[in-house]
């Protein structure tokens, strides 16, 4: 599901909002998502799930056009743990199919 189409279905499913405020709910709820984030924090929505920072530290890769070995820089990236109802839920739904 793309960002418009989640703004489609909260403005056809609440039908008091318009597609404009639907879609400044879904920017202000990503933005402050965002924002804890970036301040090393962790977002936790219960049964789906929670956002924190891995920490990856440097290392020595190689440039896989040419072989040389290149430094690459400690980053934090964000990872995302789904909760034990979502996966659930899918779990259920693969053993449906089967």
């Amino acid at each position: 599901m793309t960002k418009s189409e989640l703004i489609t279905r909260l403005a056809e499913r609440f039908p008091q909002l318009v597609t404009k405020d639907a879609d400044f709910a879904v920017k202000t709820i990503l933005d402050a998502m965002g924002d804890a984030l970036v301040q090393r924090g962790r977002v936790e929505i219960r049964g789906f799930g929670s956002f924190a920072l891995n920490y990856r530290p440097p290392r020595v890769g190689r440039n896989p056009k040419s072989g040389d070995k290149v430094m690459v820089p400690e980053k934090y990236v964000p990872h995302f743990k789904a909760g034990k109802e979502l996966r659930e839920r899918v779990d259920h739904l693969e053993s449906e199919s089967v």
